[in-house]
């Protein structure tokens, strides 16, 4: 198969192990951060928790980084990305330290809040940063395996490191700190992976680099108006983000409904919940693992929209079929069935993305690109938290989201089929 060969030939290339090795143990410390953060804001037997909570944390933990966020994106095209990951994953080593210091001093939620939020920005910062650089370590003829294996493969740690953080938690009394600093240590060791890398080899080219910041931050608007006109001119890139946030949409608004469901309707206590809700994280986990296999070979056959018209079309097929008994077997099921589908479409995006903008713009359309995951994810929990009752169960949020992941597959198909041949990607 051309994909194994592929794959093969990538993990012989030294750099792009290198960085595979920072995402991996990077996004294994966000899989026990987000644990911990679960456990100690969802999970608590003193906490009554409704949708409205589960959206207010959203909102208080991501919003704000929205607002900074395409700034930030200016920076990585301005400043070395290794920099830039390194020096990041260093300060939220520290700040998931802070963290866990607050939640064993029982200090206000607004002190954890701020701290958490701290941690969750840097997060967004870093991610970008791993995926502008992508090309930089791989040819463009294998970004599809590359999009295939290394976001994949970042999501498949971040869910051994929220396994292990439920161990932890089991061996340590259900010590929300200790599973904090184990977040901590995985990302100093994420920031001495970096180091292993060339200061230059992620980008961006030397002549773009402003050392000094006053510079940076001066060329930053501008340098964030001319993102959006780049982005403006690669319209495959504009319309595969556009897709991708009502994809997340859909995928924030039945998170939430999980939770719920997880915190109440199956559960019988704190630790029944807390477990449900792990195994439908391995099980997606499991569905994103299977993504990473089959997209190659399907974007090949199909295209990247191609295969991006099938995902979502399988979703509002299943989706609605699977989630409407409200029953944890065939919820589970969907599980699977919408982290293949969402992981899928992603590693299209992501590849579409890369290979239509410019290596000068790549770190703000992808700090862009999660700025607008922030905002659906955020929008998407504050309109499940107006529509589901307090077990979680609702049919019309069921049907709603299909039909969404319907509009989103007719809308790609249009495009794909009128698209002009000059489009690159």
């Amino acid at each position: 198969m051309s994909a194994v060969r592929d794959l093969r030939v990538l993990l012989r290339l030294p750099d792009f192990r290198r960085l595979l090795t920072v995402r991996l143990l990077s996004q294994a410390a966000d899989g026990v951060f987000q644990v911990a953060l679960a456990a100690h804001v969802v999970f608590s037997p003193e906490k009554q928790t409704s949708p409205g909570a589960i959206a207010s944390a959203m909102a208080v933990l991501l919003l704000p980084y929205s607002l900074v966020g395409p700034f930030a994106g200016v920076l990585l095209d301005r400043w070395r990305r290794r920099q830039i990951i390194l020096c990041g994953n260093l300060l939220r080593a520290f700040l998931a330290a802070c963290t866990a210091l607050l939640i064993l001093g029982s200090l206000p939620d607004w002190l954890f809040y701020a701290s958490a939020l701290a941690v969750t920005a840097v997060n967004r910062f870093v991610l970008a940063g791993l995926s502008a650089s992508l090309p930089r370590v791989v040819e463009d003829e294998r970004l599809v395996v590359a999009n295939s294996l290394s976001p994949t493969a970042g999501t498949l740690a971040a869910t051994a490191g929220g396994g292990l953080a439920f161990v932890v938690r089991l061996l340590i009394s259900e010590s929300d700190a200790a599973v904090m600093l184990l977040g901590a240590a995985l990302y100093l060791s994420s920031a001495l992976a970096a180091v292993t890398l060339g200061r230059d080899l992620l980008g961006p080219d030397p002549g773009l680099v402003q050392p000094r910041l006053k510079a940076a931050l001066a060329s930053t608007a501008q340098g964030l108006a001319a993102g959006v006109r780049h982005l403006a001119e690669r319209r495959d890139a504009g319309i595969a983000l556009i897709a991708m946030t009502l994809t997340r949409f859909c995928y924030g608004a039945l998170t939430v409904m999980v939770l719920m469901l997880c915190r109440y309707a199956w559960s019988l206590g704190e630790e029944d919940g807390l477990g449900l809700l792990g195994i439908a994280l391995v099980v997606s986990g499991a569905g994103f693992f299977v993504a990473a296999l089959v997209t190659p070979s399907a974007v090949g056959r199909l295209g990247s929209f191609g295969w991006m018209v099938a995902c979502s079309a399988s979703a509002a097929v299943l989706e609605p079929a699977l989630g409407l008994p409200f029953s944890p077997v065939p919820m589970l099921i969907a599980a699977f069935v919408l982290g293949l589908i969402t992981q899928g479409a992603k590693i299209a995006t992501d590849t579409v993305v890369q290979t239509s903008v410019d290596d000068a713009y790549r770190g703000r359309i992808f700090s862009l690109y999660d700025v607008l995951f922030n905002v659906a994810f955020v929008g998407a929990a504050g309109v499940a938290a107006l529509i589901l009752p307090p077990d979680g169960r609702s049919a019309p949020l069921v049907v709603g989201v299909a039909v969404l992941y319907a509009g989103i597959a007719a809308g790609l198909f249009r495009w794909r089929k009128h698209r002009p041949l000059t489009e690159k990607g």
